[in-house]
């Protein structure tokens, strides 16, 4: 059923196609005629003349509007450059799920949730669930919540809009630009980090989203979690890795949520971030970004399961897509094929530095390091209180059995233990570390 079905008697015609695909092909004429036409909206709108590729969307769907390449075209283009009511002017009245399959239904059902509709947005939501594609589950169920929370969100324009004057929830975002175990130990900053020259591909590695939490609200009011912490660390471990690699500037968007007349929070998304999620965060980043690696992670009765997507910020497209998955008794070897699979993708070559890059033998362990230094790490910098993550103790017993494996175990763990003393806990004793003259240094240092 189109989206209007329910406000109209306007049937879909007989013989829809069930699939992205036009139920009666147009000539090939035409169809390179709509297509050279596309191409010429999209230029007029990269010279920022939004009406004069209106004017031509609207010819265009004038005569191949039942075309589902040409919704998904003018849906993804506008979309891409930020103009998401007009997404909504001209793709609405004419999509039809069943006619046109569900990408240019997602690309409406975002641009919805952009313009803060609610109600249109679930419609479209339950639409696309009807077409029953298992393949869209994880995705939808995203947008469910990201619904869920837009309903509960008095900011939203509406009968439930609050007065003028009245303090409303915020999301803000911290951006971590180097390894977070490397924080501390920046007089060492030429012998640890690799140099970056020259024409850098700038790479965002975002906050995992939560899908599977039924109350992220009530959720971000408890003490950090084993999913909570896995969320922020497994971006932190990948973007370290690419930090070691000489193309990248890589960097970690961690998320903080600010209650009305309360402190700040761990931020937990329900949902995948959206395309305007991800164009708020090239904006808010200095010299912008060329990627951005977003996901969601999942657990049922000891299951886990991860799901990573790269974006190409020049046209808003998702060009790949990971998953893994892993039970407690195979998560190292499920993270380290995820790491390498990721690595190889995005061409990873190891860096000149005094500090060799090696990735860990224990990654489900040294997640777990990781999230403990960005909670300490974010405590220290007034952020966040330290109760909203897991006891520093807890966390140093963890990480101490590990802190031998390697130089930046060794320096992760130095600096964790550091932050932790500001605390008053006391370290493990007779914790081995690595045999290295960078440790040696970095002990000094931080004593």
């Amino acid at each position: 059923m189109g989206f209007f079905d329910r406000f109209s008697a306007k049937k879909p015609a007989p013989g829809a196609a069930s699939d992205n695909t036009p139920a009666t092909p147009a000539p090939a004429g035409a169809q390179s005629g709509a297509l050279a036409r596309l191409a010429a909206a999209r230029e007029t709108l990269d010279a920022k003349d939004l009406p004069g590729a209106l004017a031509i969307y609207e010819e265009v769907l004038a005569t191949a509007g039942e075309r589902a390449d040409v919704l998904v075209t003018v849906s993804g283009d506008l979309g891409s450059r930020g103009h998401v009511a007009e997404i909504v002017e001209l793709i609405a009245p004419r999509y039809d799920a069943e006619r046109h399959g569900p990408a240019t239904g997602l690309n409406l059902l975002q641009a919805y949730l952009a313009v803060r509709n609610a109600d249109a947005a679930q419609h479209v939501l339950d639409i696309l669930f009807a077409l029953e594609r298992p393949e869209l589950e994880d995705r939808l169920h995203g947008f469910s919540n990201a619904i869920a929370e837009l309903l509960n969100d008095h900011t939203a324009p509406g009968p439930g809009a609050p007065p003028p004057g009245v303090e409303v929830p915020r999301v803000g975002l911290i951006t971590i630009s180097k390894p977070v175990w490397f924080y501390g130990l920046e007089p060492m900053a030429a012998q640890l980090l690799p140099p970056k020259d020259g024409r850098l591909r700038r790479i965002a590695f975002a906050q995992l989203a939560l899908p599977g939490v039924a109350d992220v609200t009530a959720a971000m009011k408890l003490p950090e979690d084993e999913l909570g912490r896995l969320s922020r660390a497994l971006p932190l471990w990948l973007c370290e890795a690419l930090y070691f690699s000489p193309s990248y500037a890589p960097i970690t968007a961690i998320g903080l949520f600010h209650p009305p007349g309360a402190p700040a929070l761990p931020m937990l998304f329900g949902g995948e971030w959206t395309l305007e999620n991800l164009r708020q965060l090239v904006d808010t980043t200095e010299g912008g970004l060329d990627y951005i690696v977003t996901g969601a992670l999942r657990a049922t009765d000891g299951d886990y399961q991860v799901t990573l997507r790269v974006w190409e910020v020049k046209s808003y497209r998702e060009r790949k897509t990971f998953t893994a998955r892993w039970t407690p008794a195979t998560a190292d070897a499920a993270l380290t094929q995820l790491y390498t699979e990721l690595r190889t993708y995005m061409e990873w070559s190891p860096a000149s530095a005094a500090l060799v890059y090696a990735p860990p033998a224990r990654p489900r362990a040294w997640l777990d390091t990781l999230g403990a230094s960005l909670g300490l790490f974010v405590v220290e910098k007034g952020i966040l209180s330290l109760d909203s993550f897991a006891p520093p103790a807890d966390s140093l017993a963890q990480a101490a059995p590990h802190a031998a494996s390697g130089e930046i175990a060794s320096l992760a763990w130095l600096t964790l233990r550091a932050r932790a003393a500001k605390h008053g806990v006391a370290a493990p004793a007779a914790v081995t570390l690595a045999r290295s003259p960078l440790v040696n240094e970095a002990q000094k240092l931080l004593a």
